[in-house]
């Protein structure tokens, strides 16, 4: 056998529980600390207990805080892009459609969604200067927004994994 090629041997060393309980055992190490022993160990005392190693339920917790907090963001904007109150400024129209549409009386796309509902599409075409052209952009712009028109039928189950797919996206980003 080769000489001082071993490492120290301590017959006695000390073993330290997190719980406070010691006991000596043989070691190349003079002292060791431990977490879990047979006297506080969930399976030797029948207790259930959480053990939380590094923080981990501390940063899951925050994880799924951060998760609730984008949704809610993301709800948040979406109502936003659809509200009736959103100005026919905000939508990416010709300015020559916007300018009739304003001077008409038509400043929100509520307005917009009562006229659509009133008369259909012949209620706008009846605005002069306003022709099938800009009625076509303009029903554009507000379904890629996310309005349902009149005369549409509601987009069903198709939304729902949408709007989960787009979540998943966002938290991704």
């Amino acid at each position: 056998m080769k000489e001082d090629i071993h490492p120290e041997y301590y017959p006695e060393a000390k073993v330290i529980c997190a719980c406070g309980n010691t006991w000596t055992v043989g070691s190349t190490k003079p002292e060791i600390r431990t977490d879990v022993c047979s006297e506080c160990h969930p399976f030797f005392t029948g207790q259930q207990r959480l053990v939380d190693s590094g923080g981990q339920v501390e940063r899951f917790l925050k994880k799924l805080e951060r998760r609730k907090k984008k949704a809610a963001e993301l709800e948040r904007r979406r109502s936003e892009r659809t509200s009736p109150q959103l100005s026919i400024e905000e939508l990416d129209i010709r300015t020559q459609a916007k300018n009739v549409l304003q001077e008409a009386g038509v400043e929100t796309v509520g307005d917009v969604l009562d006229m659509l509902e009133e008369g259909g599409g012949e209620a706008l075409m009846n605005i002069s200067g306003f022709g099938m052209k800009s009625l076509a952009n303009l029903k554009k712009q507000l379904r890629a927004r996310g309005f349902i028109l009149p005369g549409d039928e509601a987009p069903e189950e198709e939304e729902d994994t949408t709007q989960a797919e787009e979540l998943e996206a966002e938290m991704a980003g």
